[in-house]
Formats: C-alpha cells, sequence, structure tokens
C-alpha cells in the first residue's frame, strides 16, 4: 500500500505545477485532473478493502493524504475551469474580431455587406483548425488531381510574377482561382496575387486575397506568411484593432516560425497589447 500511496503523491506533483504552466493545453490538464482522480479513487478503494484507513503511510495517516490529494484536486479543477472560460472569451472575441475583418473588407470593397455568411468560430469546434478547416487529406498520400491545363495556367501566372508584372499577374491568378474552385493549389494562388495587389498598392484587395488564402488552406505551407500578411496588411489600412488580433494569432497558430516572429515585431509599431 505504501507503494501506491507514494505512485500517487508522485502524480500529484507535476499536476501542481502544471496547473501553473500556461504553455500546457486545457487537455492535458484534464487528462492530468483525470489521472489523479483516478489514483485518489483507487487508493480509497484498497483502503477501504484492507482497512487501512487509519494506518500511518509515509509521514502521515492514509486519510490525511487522500484529504491533501482530495484539496489539491479540488484546486486545480477550479483552475481549469478558469482556464476554459478564459479560453472561451478569447474564442468569442476572436470570433468577433475576425467577423470584423470580413465585413470592413467587404465595405472597402464595395461589396453587399448584407450577403455574408457567418463567420466560422476562431479554432473550429472539438479542436478544428482556426478559421477554417483544412482540406481533406488525399487519399494514400497520392498526388492532388489537377485539371487539364490547371497546372500550366498556374504555372504561367507564376512566371509572370516573377517577372515583375503585377497587374497581369494579378489579372491571371484571379481567373484562376474562377477557374479552379477548390484546386489544391488554390492557397498559394491567392497568396501569389495578394503580393502582386500589395505591390500594385491595392492595400484592400491584396487583404482580401491573403485571407483566401489562408480561409482556403490555414495549414497549407504559405498559411503563416498569408495570415501575417494579411495583419500587416489590416494596419496599413487603419484596422488596427483587426490587425492586433491577427498577429496574434499567428503566433498562436505558427508558435516558433518566422512569421511568428515578424509579427511579433510588428504589433509594437501599431500600439498592440
Amino acid at each position: 500500500m505504501r507503494r501506491f500511496i507514494a505512485m500517487a503523491v508522485l502524480c500529484l506533483l507535476p499536476l501542481a505545477a502544471a496547473a501553473q504552466d500556461r504553455a500546457q493545453t486545457l487537455a492535458d490538464v484534464r487528462a492530468e485532473v483525470a489521472t489523479l482522480s483516478a489514483a485518489l479513487s483507487g487508493l480509497r478503494q484498497e483502503l477501504v478493502t484492507t482497512g487501512g484507513i487509519q494506518s500511518g503511510a509515509a509521514g502521515g495517516s492514509a486519510l490525511e493524504r487522500m484529504d491533501a490529494m482530495e484539496q489539491a484536486l479540488s484546486q486545480l479543477t477550479a483552475k481549469t475551469e478558469a482556464l476554459e472560460l478564459r479560453v472561451n472569451n478569447v474564442v468569442t472575441d476572436g470570433t468577433n474580431r475576425i467577423g470584423d475583418i470580413e465585413f470592413r473588407l467587404t465595405e472597402l470593397e464595395g461589396g453587399d455587406v448584407g450577403a455574408m455568411p457567418p463567420t466560422p468560430t476562431l479554432g473550429g469546434a472539438a479542436g478544428a483548425p482556426a478559421i477554417a478547416a483544412p482540406a481533406s487529406p488525399v487519399a494514400n498520400n497520392a498526388a492532388p488531381q489537377l485539371a487539364v491545363s490547371e497546372q500550366a495556367d498556374f504555372d504561367r501566372a507564376k512566371g509572370v510574377l516573377g517577372q515583375g508584372d503585377f497587374q497581369t499577374a494579378a489579372n491571371l491568378l484571379e481567373t484562376f482561382a474562377k477557374s479552379y474552385p477548390g484546386s489544391p493549389l488554390s492557397g498559394e494562388a491567392q497568396f501569389m496575387r495578394g503580393e502582386a495587389l500589395s505591390q500594385l498598392g491595392e492595400t484592400s484587395r491584396a487583404a482580401r486575397a491573403y485571407l483566401d488564402s489562408f480561409s482556403g488552406t490555414p495549414n497549407g505551407p504559405q498559411a503563416p506568411q498569408a495570415l501575417l500578411k494579411l495583419g500587416q496588411s489590416l494596419g496599413k489600412l487603419g484596422q488596427t484593432p483587426e490587425a492586433c488580433v491577427t498577429l496574434t494569432e499567428v503566433g498562436v497558430r505558427f508558435p516558433g516560425s518566422a512569421s511568428a516572429t515578424e509579427a511579433a515585431a510588428a504589433m509594437p509599431g501599431l500600439g498592440c497589447r
């Protein structure tokens, strides 16, 4: 029984520290709460079975040890609930701000704000990616199927962009997006279109292209840069609150990336908190 109590106490120590570790996810905390609960339940059952609930154990009675564990579990549960509330508040605020980005960009473009679809929940449901779900993985890691001339049209637009003909590139990439909706190349195409429009000084349209790029492929190779460029574009448009939340999201979604470092460096200049 001493070994069981020692095991339970060892479970308790990292849990108490984990409650203070902001880098740990809410799911991790919940899992460890469940571990501690199971250990406590098993200990109680063993003590009842062996009649050892009044016997001494490792510097105190078994009952005292159980009381200490129950108190730690209660404290950790309270902190978990507080963390969950904080996460929910961030999600709600972030979703509202992303909705504002869509609304303001639509206004700037002269679009119909009444026809806008509902804004997807920031972070998605049940752990889904933020803002939009990723495209379905291709079965057996096979190469995605491209329509006839799809790759050629993409390569042509990319080549024109590389030559510095930004207006033609923007037009070709816009045509590509309309001609091949749902293309596996759409995320990169929209990002390149954002780059072309940015070079042309069309910041509002560039921001829309970056948003379309990220929303279409939030886990794609260009996603960190697309989100970064979206935040920077919003800053140029004077949409400071939306720019700040977007730049913050870069670090949340892509921690340690070069884009996250750039986003963090850009935030002070916008007065982000």
